[in-house]
């Protein structure tokens, strides 16, 4: 009998179900234990070998997708956020804007929320089997200048052209040379139409002209951008909430003996 399960393993693994090749004897040995038909047999072996590449895709776009931190919804404090609320949540959540080719622009002060919200989102189009490229706008900029000579920006670069939801963190943080805004401008050129884009920023978009250095280019870039778009506006009132929940050392404020 070992013999037939190893040769039954063998066609398996040349069919490239490998999954299925290493759980094999237990689904023969549940087969006889719980009187399966070939119908069901079939079934949960089909069954698995599928949630077992969906598990691996899913493993594989996590990695590709390069998020600083892994931020969910189940971290999200919905409540106390004044840029979105749960119905308009909900929407997001459906993810058809990314079949749609939108753009979410989140506008709004440091730590209240742009990063979280646009990771959770990722995250969640990741699980839905979307790929999906997390990038500051410095390191986009880089992998742009770079893409030609270093293998692993060329690497990144043909990752980012091939997702399907881009999220572009801290855009407009610092004022940019010409050759890197015609850079931006050729990278948006690209891709307006392919792929959904979340831009995080906490600088309007009637201020991205000073920073690019160029009102035409601007103008150029904006026009693709919003031509689908969605801005979310958190408030400047809105206190940080990465301070609020932040981790410390020591529970009193000194450190004095």
């Amino acid at each position: 009998m070992s013999e037939l399960y190893e040769s039954l393993q063998e066609k398996c693994r040349a069919l490239r179900l490998a999954e299925t090749a290493k759980e094999l004897p237990r689904f023969l040995r549940e087969t006889e234990a719980k009187s399966w038909t070939y119908h069901e047999l079939i079934y949960e072996i089909l069954t698995y070998e599928t949630q077992c590449r969906e598990r691996k895709n899913s493993e594989k776009l996590m990695k590709w997708a390069e998020f600083p931190e892994y931020l969910t919804f189940d971290q999200f404090r919905l409540e106390e956020q004044s840029a979105i609320g749960e119905k308009q949540l909900n929407v997001l959540k459906e993810l058809s804007w990314i079949e749609e080719c939108f753009t979410l622009i989140m506008m709004g002060p440091t730590g209240a929320g742009k990063t979280h919200l646009s990771t959770a989102l990722g995250i969640h189009a990741i699980e839905r089997g979307y790929q999906v490229s997390f990038v500051s706008m410095e390191r986009l900029i880089y992998v742009l200048k770079s893409k030609e000579y270093i293998s692993k920006s060329k690497t990144r670069y043909k990752r980012i052209m091939n997702s399907e939801l881009i999220i572009i963190d801290d855009v407009m943080y610092m004022a940019y040379e010409p050759q890197d805004a015609h850079l931006f401008f050729q990278f948006i050129y690209e891709m307006y139409d392919k792929a959904a884009f979340i831009l995080t920023s906490n600088k309007g978009p009637n201020e991205w002209g000073k920073f690019l250095g160029d009102t035409t280019l601007t103008t150029a870039i904006l026009d693709r951008l919003l031509h689908r778009s969605e801005i979310l506006t958190f408030s400047e009132k809105q206190h940080s909430i990465r301070m609020k929940y932040r981790k410390v050392l020591f529970e009193s404020q000194g450190v004095d003996s």
